[in-house]
């Protein structure tokens, strides 16, 4: 594993711990900075690693490959914990898991094609998205946990659904622009899909 692989390694470690903070200790107003550490440091480990790689020279298919699934996985954690608050719609989360799985499918189809499919443009515009949809989210969720229910929660939950229900449809472009590359991509000879 390269020093990037690492880095995007803590954050499969970040999320899963955000998740357990989130749900076991809800009710405790000390968790607001922790969630916070964790859900900024995640983004930050997002950014460190792509800037290691190309740094270091150590650009690779698995690199190109496990950011972005380790990205969806920490974007799929966080909107699980919103979702179950009751902050991000349920409807909208499952197009979000129907699209993310379709790019993983569409991803391992590539690779029988022999290429390794990173990030595209509109999948770094939809995690931009998905970020701050999520910090809305958590905005609100902070407010509840700090015994703000009032106006800051309503407008923070507000802002939450309405940069969800943007990110799902930039989330959808971007599919139809993955799946174009899928289709453009010639097949090989020795290739059974």
């Amino acid at each position: 594993m390269t020093l990037a692989d690492k880095v995007t390694t803590a954050r499969l470690v970040l999320a899963p711990v955000f998740f357990v903070i989130y749900f076991l200790l809800r009710f405790a107003p000390w968790t607001v900075p922790v969630l916070w550490i964790l859900f900024i440091s995640s983004g930050i480990t997002d950014m460190l690693d792509g800037m290691i790689a190309r740094k270091r020279g150590e650009v690779s298919d698995f690199g190109k490959l496990f950011d972005p699934f380790a990205d969806t996985l920490t974007q799929i954690t966080f909107f699980l914990c919103f979702v179950m608050d009751g902050i991000l719609p349920p409807l909208l989360f499952l197009a979000v898991l129907y699209r993310e799985f379709s790019i993983l499918f569409i991803r391992n189809l590539m690779l029988k094609k022999g290429i390794a499919l990173g990030a595209r443009m509109g999948g770094k515009i939809k995690t931009v998205a998905y970020i701050l949809a999520a910090s809305l989210a958590l905005l609100a969720s902070s407010a509840a946990r700090l015994g703000l229910d009032g106006e800051f929660h309503r407008w923070f939950a507000f802002g939450a659904k309405a940069v969800f229900i943007v990110s799902v449809i930039i989330a959808a472009i971007s599919f139809f622009d993955y799946l174009s590359v899928f289709i453009k991509t010639p097949v090989k000879s020795d290739d059974k899909i």
